[in-house]
């Protein structure tokens, strides 16, 4: 199985274009080591021609651009076969808009999702003005096959966020995902929003090759005190990385060959280079997302 991040940072991208946080003046100024991202997204693939999308960014055409396995070869022509959605969040679903030329749309959401993309932003009522879209139900604790020898098992994330636009609520609102390879056995999880790390979530990672995991802020009030807005990161639906039940104590016992921090926003630290957060990251076994990753598991 093939894995490319094709952006690895929080809604906004790094760095944001209204914010100048220590993080996003560094990467403008190049005053310390950095790279830019673009908001989140990863395509899958089995056999290196047939694309998965998980999440579609606001910025997924420059991500399709970047990555030469996903341009067409047709006059009219794309290897992106589906998109898989873990919530109805702007920054994971917009891209969604930017793909209406491709005449018909397969998008896998859990009932949860798809009323929040039809009821409240009523994105899929646009979408389908240009294209036509299959809306694949996605129910928790099913296998089901992507490709051949690809498949996936959505399982439900915890999460008491309320919707931003009152609907869509519920136990699967938002979900994470483990994708099989089943020539190997070798999996992928990948879940970018997580507010807990329950045992049920933990349960869903055992014996997983690589997991790509929630790296939104470092500390609980990051926001709060850079005078950024008055949520802590668990109000926004995100655990922190750090602290005692941050995720980074939690996941780095945890016998999986490659912990990838992804959906990291413009105010973590650990995107610069040079930062201790990010050393302390990377001595827990950790690594920091970039866009370009590729991964063979």
């Amino acid at each position: 199985m093939w894995v490319r991040v094709l952006g690895a940072a929080a809604g906004g991208g790094f760095p944001q274009w209204n914010c100048s946080c220590p993080q996003c003046g560094a990467a403008r100024d190049g005053s310390r080591p950095c790279r830019s991202r673009t908001q989140s997204s990863v395509a899958v693939s089995a056999d290196y021609r047939r694309w998965f999308l998980l999440n579609a960014s606001p910025d997924i055409r420059a991500q399709i651009e970047s990555f030469p396995a996903l341009h067409p070869r047709g006059i009219r022509d794309s290897p992106l076969q589906a998109v898989l959605l873990t919530d109805a969040e702007l920054d994971h679903t917009l891209g969604l808009l930017l793909l209406r030329e491709a005449g018909d749309l397969e998008v896998h959401a859990t009932a949860a999702a798809h009323e929040t993309l039809s009821t409240g932003t009523s994105l899929l009522q646009t979408l389908g003005a240009y294209a036509h879209v299959e809306w694949r139900p996605v129910s928790t604790g099913v296998e089901v096959s992507l490709a051949d020898d690809l498949s996936y098992r959505a399982f439900p994330v915890p999460t008491n966020k309320r919707a931003r636009f009152g609907t869509g609520e519920g136990e699967e609102s938002v979900v994470g995902y483990r994708i099989t390879d089943e020539r190997t056995g070798r999996t992928l999880v990948y879940i970018p929003g997580a507010q807990e790390l329950t045992a049920s979530v933990i349960a869903h990672l055992e014996d997983c090759t690589c997991l790509l995991f929630d790296g939104t802020c470092w500390q609980d009030d990051e926001l709060i005190q850079l005078g950024i807005a008055g949520k802590t990161s668990r109000d926004m639906g995100h655990l922190p990385i750090s602290g005692a039940d941050g995720s980074l104590e939690q996941l780095a016992p945890l016998p999986i060959e490659r912990k990838i921090y992804i959906h990291i926003n413009n105010t973590n630290p650990i995107l610069l280079e040079d930062a201790p957060e990010r050393r302390l990251v990377e001595e827990h076994g950790l690594e920091v997302a970039a866009d370009g990753l590729e991964l063979e598991i």
